[in-house]
């Protein structure tokens, strides 16, 4: 399995961005790996390295005077969990607007930009991001596309000895990142009551979010439920993949569907231990939807803002939409060996003017189902579905 652990996609894109950005930002979950990449990108690193992690007392008394501390360093330096420092960002702005520095910064945290907004908006223009997935499924290999699909990507629950290690691994990452993770981010939720809501948009995996259902359910106000969906979110628990529309003469869906991004986080909230108990599960075609949908994203590396779904009112629909530039690209996901093309494939080519519309599901071969429209199996999405 060490193979998989290299991350060779991810170690080159990092090495890019920082030949043109004096700071990049690796983001991603707690666990996912990020610390890991970093330590690979020191040791491939020629030159003088330093590396400082926040969750360290000894690291923290260092960058104290974060000036003092950084601004004699050369060579790249790596700067671990910088989401418990938020003031540092002032710090990287000076040091990334020097005239002919020789020093690179890599920043690691586990929130998106929206979540850090002072440092995003402090370091506008000088800070290109990388989010970190978990293990994907052309790391891993399709002979283990049904352990990747029941454990998720997180690296120590793909690995585990066991599917009960695996569990037992979620199940202690749920509970330190409600307990320590969230109050590190100064959010002021309770764990309980967010692991209830976590469980319940678990439930919901796959469907379109219904604020005024949940905060009933919770007794509390919608943009309290509108809160916590967005805490999740920008902690990469949660995808909330947004609705297409235009002017069109149908009425269209304009609440967003929501994912848990991991399966293996999806499968423990909802009780699911294994393969055969998912795939005696009523979610286990939602579950397989969502994992589909990742890795396609992650396949055609889609951004926030070109990806989305689309549904109108009269029950048409279309799982994913990507839009790049004026390149439509569709996608269904099918859990079954003989797709077809149904009613509503045909009305989202019409309506939304696909240029290519492709049916994933869960056999083995590659074959085309009408014009524009072409069924390919979730093992091959990387060798025969085009980038963009």
């Amino acid at each position: 399995m060490k193979k998989i652990l290299k991350r060779p996609r991810d170690l080159a894109r990092v090495k890019a961005l920082l030949r043109e950005f004096p700071v990049v930002g690796i983001l991603g979950a707690r666990q996912v790996g990020k610390t890991t990449l970093a330590r690979q990108l020191l040791a491939d690193r020629r030159g003088a390295t330093a590396h400082f992690d926040l969750e360290s007392a000894a690291d923290q008394a260092r960058l104290a005077d974060p000036l003092l501390a950084l601004r004699n360093l050369r060579g790249l330096i790596v700067i671990d969990e910088v989401h418990l420092a938020p003031d540092l960002f002032r710090t990287l702005r000076v040091l990334a607007d020097e005239p002919n520095s020789r020093r690179r910064i890599l920043v690691l945290g586990s929130a998106a930009p929206e979540l850090l907004r002072q440092g995003a908006e402090t370091l506008a223009g000088r800070i290109a991001y990388h989010e970190l997935h978990g293990f994907r499924l052309d790391e891993v290999g399709t002979p283990l596309l049904a352990r990747r699909w029941t454990r998720g990507g997180f690296p120590r629950a793909f690995l585990a000895r066991s599917d009960a290690a695996s569990a037992e691994w979620r199940e202690q990452f749920m509970r330190t990142f409600l307990e320590r993770d969230i109050p590190q981010f100064g959010l002021r939720l309770a764990a309980p009551a967010l692991r209830r809501f976590w469980t319940m948009i678990a439930h919901y995996h796959a469907q379109t979010w219904n604020s005024s259902e949940f905060a009933r359910a919770f007794g509390v106000a919608h943009t309290t439920v509108q809160h916590y969906l967005d805490v999740l979110t920008e902690t990469f628990m949660v995808r909330q993949l947004p609705p297409w529309h235009e002017n069109l003469s149908k009425r269209q869906v304009r609440a967003p569907k929501v994912y848990l991004r991991d399966t293996g986080l999806l499968h423990s909230l909802l009780g699911v231990l294994s393969l055969r108990d998912l795939e005696g599960h009523p979610k286990v075609g939602a579950s397989w939807e969502g994992f589909a949908l990742d890795v396609v994203i992650d396949h055609l590396r889609a951004r926030s803002g070109e990806t989305y779904f689309w549904a109108t009112h009269a029950g048409a629909e279309l799982d994913l939409l990507i839009v790049r530039g004026k390149t439509r690209i569709g996608f269904e996901f099918k859990r079954t060996t003989s797709p077809a093309v149904t009613p509503s494939m045909r009305s989202a080519l019409g309506d939304l003017h696909l240029d290519q519309l492709y049916v994933v599901h869960a056999g083995s071969e590659t074959f085309r189902l009408a014009e524009r429209v072409v069924a390919v199996p979730l093992s091959k999405v990387a060798d025969d579905v085009p980038s963009l």
